[in-house]
């Protein structure tokens, strides 16, 4: 499973592990970044004429990576500065290209939560060479139009909207529970809430692990963390509509308002 690892956690493996910051450039090389971490900004990854919905494409993918030093076969540890939201959507696209989900980490928190209280720099990283290799993963989240559509009617599934309030109101799914990503983290400690307060919050929207969940956004940057998360928290059937809303009007599927 994709999960979310501590600072501590971090600082005790930075020799073992690929550390990938997502930010944008200048801020990596102009603020500083975590000891060894690699720059792949967000919007390097992020293509509208690549493979379904915004995924960059498996050559785009593979040349990034490579040219980062990042092996299909190494612990990946991503962040960003923004409560997680991009650094996720990086993990979610390696796991959809076939990195191994049990190698593939989220900081809790994100680079201002680290440069509180540990060492960062400005220093360039040197970058190892490598050849990443995309593989076909055995089983993927990945569900299409035809599969959203039949899940509406289906009492044993949760359409989750990660947007916020006013987004939902404006118009989403026919029965989907509005879930904004923003309410599973903690403003202050930049990581996610306790444990007690995302069980509570994910049971008050009926988001619960013995039903089968289905996540979009207008994009799937934003369902990226919320997958993130429910990887983390143990939930197994979690399904990840790429083409998210953005597609959904595009194809005329029914939306409500209110």
């Amino acid at each position: 499973m994709v999960d979310v690892v501590s600072s501590d956690w971090l600082a005790d493996r930075l020799g073992d592990v690929r550390v990938v910051d997502v930010r944008d450039g200048w801020e990596f090389d102009g603020i500083g970044h975590l000891p060894g971490a690699v720059s792949i900004p967000f919007d390097r990854f992020r293509s509208a004429d690549g493979d379904v919905g915004m995924l960059p494409g498996r050559d785009a993918w593979a040349d990034l990576l490579s040219g980062a030093g990042v092996a299909a076969d190494d612990d990946v540890v991503a962040y960003d500065d923004t409560h997680g939201v991009f650094a996720a959507r990086f993990l979610v696209t390696a796991l959809l290209y076939g990195h191994d989900s049990d190698r593939l980490h989220l900081l809790d928190g994100d680079f201002s939560a680290w440069n509180r209280e540990r060492e960062t720099t400005t220093e360039a990283t040197e970058v190892a060479g490598a050849v990443y290799e995309i593989t076909d993963p055995a089983e993927t989240p990945l569900v299409d139009f035809e599969a959203v559509e039949a899940a509406l009617d289906d009492p044993e599934t949760v359409i989750v909207d990660t947007r916020d309030p006013a987004e939902y109101e404006e118009g989403h799914l026919p029965g989907a529970v509005n879930l904004d990503w923003r309410e599973l983290v903690d403003d202050e400690t930049r990581g996610l809430k306790p444990r007690d307060e995302l069980d509570s919050i994910l049971d008050a929207a009926g988001v619960t692990a013995d039903r089968r969940v289905v996540l979009y956004c207008n994009t799937a940057r934003r369902i990226s963390h919320t997958y993130v998360v429910l990887s983390h928290l143990g939930y197994d059937d979690v399904a990840f509509y790429e083409g998210s809303l953005t597609e959904w009007e595009a194809r005329d599927g029914a939306v409500v308002e209110g």
